[in-house]
């Protein structure tokens, strides 16, 4: 077959095409790019705007504080300037303010679902609604900045994964990898309420996840980190608690540290407890949303008339127990009206965290005891301050049922390095305790109940049908070299699937196997696809289940291959072997025994 000539301009294109493709196979043989190194990029948006919208909501937070009491101190500092009746006046409004935000939002949501994160990372599809995130962080600017006894890390971390889902959506990425996007913003609003990347990414993976593969926590750390980095350039942040330096001043001190560890093993479960019993009581009161949310402004304000001390998320607190600031018997009050102030916040519904409140428990658990022992015994607690920061991540521990990532955060938000032995075996020691005790930590009862109303097919995927992408990127087999090259140019893939005119897969072309033919022009006038595809390509079927589409890839180095029908070769999609891997941890996470 004589073939005809190109035109001038033709050729000219086609030359500029072949040096762009040779561009490209440099780079790809160069650089060696991954789905797995895109996937790392992602993430690191995802860190940076998470980052943004903490930082955000942290400045609004404070402005709706400023706006409602007139002083821009901290929380606990401006409650101690108020007059008693607006010690009461002030979480009352923010409440009602709460209250009314919501029931707007119900007409801006028009019935979007309010799927957290952790359900959609959990077990969900990794889609969270915009609309109905920024409704109820709104609600939830107004609990916080009213001195609501709540944390701000909740909403944080919900508007970081937001906008993660937001990317991942815009860019149709697959559930798995959905998912994991959405996970990386979570890890990176943690990374940025605490300033502790590394606990933020152990946050995900431990208690959300529930597996620390390297498929998921390589993500993790690259968006949490970029979270707390733009934090820091942002803000000149640094460790979240300072605290004197503390050391163990001898062997003796580790008996009442795992004393210490079964103290809040055992306290914990009972805090979470009465947290669950709160919002029962509120919810079996029949009274609507707003009415709950006023009243619980007003039991807060009303604690906060004696002890300001349980407005807001108990930080300044924290920070004078670990320094000693805080007398023994005035933080027996306290305690018990920040257990009371924080259970009734949380249980009216109002939007926020308990994250840093639970830190707070886990502070006045351990420097009530550690002075109890250092006056019954001073060479057994020489310093209670240690033991309060050691209670912090004991308490946390028992609380999520996380006890590695609860003692790398309480590292990083102090820095103190010299406590690290007492730490984790008095966090091991909390959780096993706890475990014990309580089936269920802080995070878990929810997620349970949510997921018993999915059907346990929708929770797995469990064959290539479910993960794979359709309308893969296809040329005919008579597909002349200019359009190929056009192809791979605008289609970001290593390569194109050659299907014939009723869909029935033929073959591929590789990126790499038309590098021959890009130094000769004239040659390549007469290259067609069929001349250059590889027919014996490795390809699964959609009814394959994932283990057995796994082994599929062993000894390929393609990132992706062909879903084809066995029945008749028709080509119906393409399976990406990163959804392929994090699709099987997630499935053996599901299936193992709680």
């Amino acid at each position: 077959m004589k073939v005809k000539p190109l035109s001038d301009p033709a050729q000219q294109l086609l030359a500029r095409l072949m040096r762009l493709l040779r561009w490209r196979l440099w780079i790809q043989e160069k650089l060696q790019f991954t789905e797995w190194q895109v996937t790392l990029l992602w993430a690191a948006l995802a860190g940076f705007l998470g980052a943004l919208a903490a930082m955000l909501f942290t400045v609004l937070a404070e402005g709706i504080h400023e706006l409602l009491t007139g002083y821009s101190a901290g929380v606990v500092e401006t409650m101690r300037s108020l007059p008693w009746w607006a010690r009461i006046l002030v979480p009352a409004t923010g409440g009602l303010l709460a209250g009314l935000t919501l029931l707007f939002g119900k007409h801006i949501t028009r019935g979007q679902s309010s799927t957290d994160y952790m359900e959609a990372i959990g077990i969900g599809s990794g889609h969270l609604p915009l609309r109905a995130t920024v409704v109820k962080s709104t609600a939830a600017l107004f609990s916080i900045g009213s001195g609501g006894s709540i944390g701000r890390e909740g909403p944080m971390v919900q508007l970081a994964a937001t906008l993660a889902s937001l990317i991942g959506r815009w860019r149709q990425f697959s559930p798995p990898q959905l998912r994991l996007l959405v996970a990386c913003g979570a890890a990176a609003g943690i990374a940025s309420a605490y300033n502790a990347p590394i606990a933020g990414s152990f946050f995900v993976a431990e208690i959300i996840l529930g597996t620390i593969a390297m498929e998921s926590l390589g993500p993790l750390a690259v968006s949490a980190v970029v979270a707390a980095l733009t934090v820091r350039l942002m803000t000149n942040a640094q460790q979240l608690y300072h605290v004197p330096a503390f050391q163990l001043n001898s062997a003796w001190e580790m008996g009442p540290y795992i004393v210490l560890g079964f103290v809040a093993g055992v306290v914990a479960p009972w805090f979470l407890r009465s947290l669950r019993i709160a919002e029962k009581w509120f919810v079996d009161s029949s009274m609507p949303l707003l009415a709950r949310l006023i009243l619980g402004g007003i039991i807060v304000g009303d604690i906060a008339v004696f002890v300001p001390e349980v407005c807001g998320n108990g930080y300044s607190v924290v920070v004078s127990i670990l320094n000693g600031q805080v007398a023994v018997h005035a933080l027996i009050l306290i305690f018990a009206a920040k257990w009371l102030a924080t259970a009734s916040s949380f249980g009216s519904g109002a939007p926020g965290g308990v994250f840093t409140p639970t830190l707070f428990m886990g502070a006045s658990v351990g420097y009530l005891f550690g002075a109890a022992v250092h006056a019954l015994w001073p060479q057994g607690a020489v310093a209670p301050e240690a033991f309060a920061l050691v209670g912090m991540g004991a308490f946390l521990s028992a609380a999520t049922y996380a006890p590695v990532m609860a003692v790398i955060m309480l590292f990083e938000m102090t820095l103190s390095y010299d406590i690290i032995l007492p730490l984790m075996l008095c966090s091991v020691l909390a959780y096993y305790t706890a475990k014990g005790l309580e089936g269920q930590s802080l995070y878990s009862e929810a997620l349970k109940r949510k997921a018993a109303e999915v059907p346990v097919d929708a929770l797995t995927a469990g064959h290539v049908r479910d993960l794979m992408k359709p309308k893969p990127p296809e040329v005919p087999p008579t597909a002349r070299f200019a359009e190929i090259a056009k192809m791979f140019l605008t289609v970001r893939v290593n390569n194109l699937y050659v299907v014939d005119t009723e869909g029935r897969f033929l073959g591929v072309v590789a990126l790499h196997d038309i590098k021959p033919y890009l130094g000769d022009a004239d040659l390549t006038a007469l290259v067609i696809a069929s001349d250059i595809m590889r027919e014996d390509f490795p390809k699964v079927g959609p009814e394959q289940t994932l283990s057995e589409a796994l082994g599929s890839f062993l000894g390929v180095t393609a990132e992706r291959l062909p879903v084809v029908d066995p029945a008749d070769d028709r080509l119906l999609g393409s399976l990406a072997k990163g959804d392929l891997l994090l699709a099987l941890v997630e499935k053996r996470k599901k299936l193992m025994p709680a």
